[in-house]
């Protein structure tokens, strides 16, 4: 389906049983000579009109015909699945908050009437912090669950553990008493394949057998993954992130938050991560606590039934889902202020921060890393930090926004090339592929084979007296008297240089594998790849300028801090520096990140140089485009997205906008009293259109109201089953009195109550800039553009979406919905 029908496409066709949606938002409908009231639902009420919510309408037509007919009782069954909006639509803030504050005022209206009513407004009242509790549970549990079986089954790989087959490796050896201090990770409860299989533990057969079965399970994880995406739940695929911002700016995209999403994407995530592929868990549990919010919205009726109110849960859930993902309650706080949420009320604020803690308390009560902490990541360390190192940590700030700039347009050139060519029909191939190569490359090298999060663990951590890294072998001073913390800065041995050769390998791998793993057909997210890139390139700077320190310590730069036998240089804080960097350079993330990252390493006092990276790495990726890595995506998927931190700065007005244009054909619209039914019907059925203004005449062009093409049909299909005397001719009337008709004249049909009599208009000179905010603001779905109360034309959110693409030199049709 074209993208213009797309939008435009109704909530309903011709017959009232087509129509199909997911709530049960039915609303107050209007006919000649009846009376309707429709008070099974709090939150259902009319379009914003003229009337008010529980009151009866009384409608005549001039005769004597009067009756008072409940909704249900008018319909012959309720139809399933009646809602608001239709799939792939925007939703309309305005009249969801209107319908919130009527079902709030109603139920403080009558709770001091019977403790019954009072219960019910307490229950309304606490409903709020109820559904983010469950969500928060929910969460963290299935986090802790994600984190052990995702570990277990990375260390199944290479090897198994005979005495317990549920252990992974490093449990499997807690309880031995046959491990050495060089060789903590070898026991005899842990067999490698080789050792199973062909009954060696070293050589080149145990080597090439291990390999083998290294690549077979990669591949096996990876292809069970995609399988189960593509069968199950399509929408299980990708970080999730980019769809979240865009449904939480209003966009329905039924089924991605759904029960059968969360289940696969929970199942998958755990295969995908476990593959080896160059991907991270954190932005697909963002998509999975979302589900869980989504799917607890349902059991209050404050929510199921509002989508504005729904996306307020949605938001605390994002919080919960980078809580449990990092261990940053917090920072899942400011990330769903920063990054994700259109619309942040203060009580969101507090519910985020409760949604955030519940997570992270229930993630902690599992301990799934098994180390009494909420995250793997956590260190320690033992010296400060000095001024002179300000300049290492901008380098790495510039490192990360070069990254960042390089991997949005070589990642969003593949995505687009993948759209466009047949490689993009086969996503089982191209995963099996990926993971394949990812395999094939990763089993030799030490720092690609171990899990990413394992990776950035090691190069985080500081080389203490009890670390037996590689990337510790320094050449001890045998003149040391005794044995410290602090543990003085000494020459690089021969270990530290394999390592730096290794590191430096692993990080072009991770560069190139990370661009064409994010977006295939599995769940990816990006956290993780783009911390390990810049802790690889923070280690090796930190090595290089620690040995810089320790030969030219005399040098005017080092003299003042960096005495003989002081411990001046901490590597593994310019790992995780430039961890920071790069993630913000990838996603252009500022506040949240770096409260994200001292949380999740605990280096609270570090809080200067993660700032310094972090801001220097936006600056220089808003140099090369300041669009995120998810706003890049939300752009190449097209969604009707219209971001709040991008400026509209061009002078252009309303009527440069506003459809119809000079060649177009004149706009659909709907007269108060001159059209008959099958009048309003043909226009329906010849067009796609979600709604239709009304006005007073085609001769005056003056604006009455909006009617929604959806009411319009509900409206007409009820009179004609249920009253008699409407037929295909009858007048219908939007005007408060019929006008006088012929005594012959069949009977009209009086729809006043379906017409929305306050539509937002502008002018023709109204400036875009205003038109653009008043559309972000307000959440609006279509604005209404007159020229001394006449009608001139319609702006949409798509309008603006192709007129922002034009200004921008960019293909209009490019950015439209597929």
């Amino acid at each position: 389906m074209e993208s213009e029908q797309l939008f435009h496409r109704g909530y309903c066709r011709n017959s009232y049983n087509s129509i199909t949606s997911v709530s049960s938002d039915e609303e107050l409908l209007d006919g000649a000579g009846v009376i309707m009231d429709f008070q099974t639902s709090e939150d259902d009420n009319l379009l914003d009109g003229d009337t008010t919510v529980g009151t009866h309408y009384t409608m005549t037509n001039g005769g004597s015909i009067s009756s008072s007919t409940h909704l249900l009782d008018l319909l012959d069954e309720p139809i399933p699945g009646v809602g608001t909006y239709d799939d792939f639509h925007t939703i309309d803030w305005v009249r969801e908050k209107c319908k919130d504050r009527e079902r709030h005022r109603r139920i403080n209206s009558k709770k001091k009437e019977s403790a019954w009513e009072m219960t019910k407004s307490l229950y309304d009242a606490w409903s709020g912090w109820l559904v983010v509790t469950l969500t928060g549970l929910a969460s963290g549990a299935l986090a802790g669950l994600i984190d052990i079986a995702a570990d277990w089954m990375t260390d199944l790989k290479e090897g198994i553990c005979l005495s317990a087959l549920w252990y992974n490796h490093e449990q499997c050896c807690w309880g031995s008493n046959e491990t050495t201090f060089e060789e903590r990770d070898k026991c005899p409860q842990w067999k490698t394949w080789a050792e199973l299989i062909i009954g060696q533990a070293e050589g080149p057969g145990s080597y090439i057998m291990n390999y083998m079965m290294y690549i077979f399970w990669a591949l096996s994880f990876a292809f069970l993954a995609v399988s189960l995406v593509k069968v199950f739940a399509p929408y299980a695929c990708g970080s999730g992130i980019p769809e979240i911002k865009t449904i939480l700016s209003g966009f329905i995209i039924r089924g991605y938050l759904g029960k059968w999403t969360l289940m696969i994407k929970t199942i998958t995530l755990v295969l995908a991560v476990a593959s080896g592929l160059s991907l991270g868990k954190e932005g697909p549990l963002v998509h999975v606590a979302c589900c869980c919010g989504n799917i607890f919205s349902y059991l209050f009726p404050k929510y199921s039934t509002n989508e504005a109110k729904k996306r307020e849960v949605l938001s605390a859930a994002s919080a919960a889902g980078v809580s449990v993902a990092f261990g940053a309650p917090i920072g899942g706080v400011l990330f769903s202020l920063e990054e994700v949420s259109y619309y942040f009320p203060l009580k969101t604020l507090w519910r985020s921060f409760f949604a955030a803690l519940v997570a992270a308390f229930v993630l902690r009560s599992i301990n799934p890393f098994g180390n009494s902490r909420l995250v793997l990541f956590y260190v320690e360390y033992h010296t400060p930090w000095y001024l002179f190192e300000l300049f290492p940590f901008i380098l790495l700030g510039v490192f990360g926004g070069l990254w960042g700039a390089f991997f949005i347009r070589a990642n969003i050139a593949w995505c687009r090339r993948r759209k466009s060519t047949k490689f993009g029909k086969y996503p089982v191939l191209e995963v099996i592929v990926v993971a394949a190569i990812t395999a094939v490359l990763a089993f030799p090298n030490p720092y690609t084979r171990l899990n990413t999060s394992e990776l950035i663990k090691e190069l985080f951590t500081d080389c203490g007296p009890l670390e037996s890294s590689s990337l510790c072998d320094y050449r001890s001073d045998m003149n040391a008297s005794k044995i410290v913390d602090d543990i003085p800065d000494r020459p690089a041995g021969l270990g530290v240089y394999s390592a730096i050769w290794q590191l430096c390998l692993a990080l072009i791998f991770k560069i190139i594998m990370t661009v064409f793993t994010f977006g295939i057909k599995v769940p990816s997210g990006l956290f993780i790849p783009s911390m390990a890139i810049g802790a690889i390139a923070g280690r090796i700077v930190g090595i290089a300028v620690e040995q810089l320190a320790y030969y030219h310590h005399d040098w005017f730069i080092f003299k003042e801090w960096c005495e003989v036998g002081a411990d001046c240089i901490t590597p593994g804080l310019y790992a995780m520096v430039g961890a920071a960097a790069c993630l913000g350079g990838v996603t252009r993330m500022t506040v949240s990140l770096v409260v994200i990252v001292f949380e999740l390493t605990g280096g609270l006092e570090y809080i200067v140089p993660l700032m310094a990276a972090v801001m220097t790495s936006k600056w220089v990726g808003d140099a090369f485009g300041r669009e995120g890595i998810y706003e890049a995506h939300i752009r190449l998927n097209g969604y009707p997205f219209l971001d709040a931190k991008e400026e509209f700065t061009h002078t252009t007005l309303a009527a440069d906008v506003m459809r119809p244009r000079r060649s177009d054909p004149p706009l659909a619209v709907l007269t108060q009293d001159n059209m008959t039914v099958d009048d309003i019907e043909n226009m329906i059925s010849e067009t796609s259109y979600n709604g239709f203004p009304v006005i007073m005449s085609r001769e005056s062009q003056r604006l009455v109201g909006f009617a929604l093409r959806r009411d319009l049909t509900i409206a007409i299909e009820s009179a004609r089953k249920k009253q008699e005397g409407i037929v295909g001719s009858s007048r219908v009337c939007f005007a408060q009195h019929t006008p006088s008709l012929p005594a012959e004249s069949p009977r009209p049909l009086k729809l006043r109550s379906i017409l929305d009599m306050s539509p937002f208009t502008v002018t023709d000179h109204t400036p875009m800039e205003i038109v653009v905010d008043i559309f972000r603001k307000l959440g609006l779905r279509q604005c209404l553009v007159t020229h001394n109360g006449r009608l001139l034309g319609i702006i949409t959110k798509k309008d603006i979406l192709r007129h922002m693409a034009q200004t921008a030199n960019q293909d209009p049709a490019s950015i439209m919905f597929n």
